[in-house]
């Protein structure tokens, strides 16, 4: 007998008792608790729809000119004005626009709760080795874990509808915020933490003024990631009611029409290049400017 078969395994009854219990211990805790979790979320998902229906009702040369300042704002170049504009209106071109405008609600929805979300924890982890020690492989989870996976239980709690796709997005969409905060504050030189405590510096000040100002290209970057992140998961939120990019993209791969997924798909790689080239540059210029004024 080989040291494998020796080792004690559950039996088959064991393990059918074992899934029923999880089973109906979780239907029971979602019948129990899932009105109070879906109006916990109301508020949320009020905000999402109001951005959502301003978006797509909202004359287009209108969302244009909106989205043209915040590119130049962000960015401060002609040619990323300029390629924003005429990659929205190429979209608008070849009839995706109401997709485009669902998907753009979702993401910014879903993004900035991810850094409301996510910048407080990698603070607090850059802190603590031990809070790092237990968060990590919770992290870790929602990286590796396929998102079908999560996508049952949210749906059992929520049902279908945009809350559970934007918490399935979130859920993979927040570790790249967390960690790159963690990453960014932890390598901020030790020298320079040494100088601001030589000055008197309060731990608030150290953290405002010294700390973040030096992680802020470690925190874009993780704002980039939770972004990218966020549009590959659009197709698979559709597939539980989330509006969007992603529903022909679906019905594309169902029906075998590879214009129609190429057309969407080629609009999702023009919305996260478009957010890659905005946020990496006015990364940068916010972290110039925190620099000079407080010296760092």
């Amino acid at each position: 007998m080989s040291w494998l078969e020796k080792i004690p395994t559950m039996d088959r009854q064991e393990l059918r008792d074992l899934k029923k219990y999880i089973d109906f211990g979780f239907r029971d805790f979602s019948r129990a608790y899932g009105d109070a979790i879906e109006a916990f979320f109301d508020p949320l998902l009020y905000f999402l729809v109001w951005l959502e229906k301003f978006l797509i009702n909202a004359p287009w040369p209108i969302i244009l000119v909106i989205i043209a300042i915040l590119a130049w704002v962000g960015s401060r170049s002609l040619f990323v004005v300029l390629g924003t504009v005429g990659s929205f209106l190429l979209i608008g071109y070849f009839g995706m626009w109401t997709d485009t405008m669902a998907t753009l609600a979702i993401i910014t929805v879903s993004t900035l709760l991810c850094i409301a979300i996510g910048l407080p924890i990698g603070i607090f982890m850059s802190r603590s080795d031990r809070l790092q020690s237990v968060v990590t492989p919770i992290l870790d989870v929602m990286q590796t874990i396929p998102s079908f996976v999560y996508l049952i239980p949210v749906v059992m709690l929520l049902g279908i509808g945009k809350v559970p796709g934007l918490i399935a997005v979130c859920i993979y969409a927040l570790p790249p915020i967390v960690r790159l905060t963690n990453l960014g504050i932890r390598l901020v030189d030790k020298e320079v933490l040494e100088a601001a405590d030589a000055f008197g510096s309060s731990y608030r000040q150290k953290l405002f003024h010294v700390q973040i100002p030096l992680a802020l290209p470690n925190i874009f970057a993780g704002v980039n990631q939770t972004i990218m992140m966020a549009l590959a998961m659009v197709v698979i939120a559709s597939m539980i009611g989330v509006k969007g990019l992603g529903v022909p993209v679906l019905r594309a791969v169902s029906n075998q029409y590879l214009a129609l997924g190429l057309l969407n798909g080629l609009a999702i790689v023009a919305l996260a290049i478009i957010f890659d080239r905005i946020t990496q540059s006015f990364g940068k210029r916010l972290q110039k400017h925190l620099e000079s004024e407080h010296g760092v």
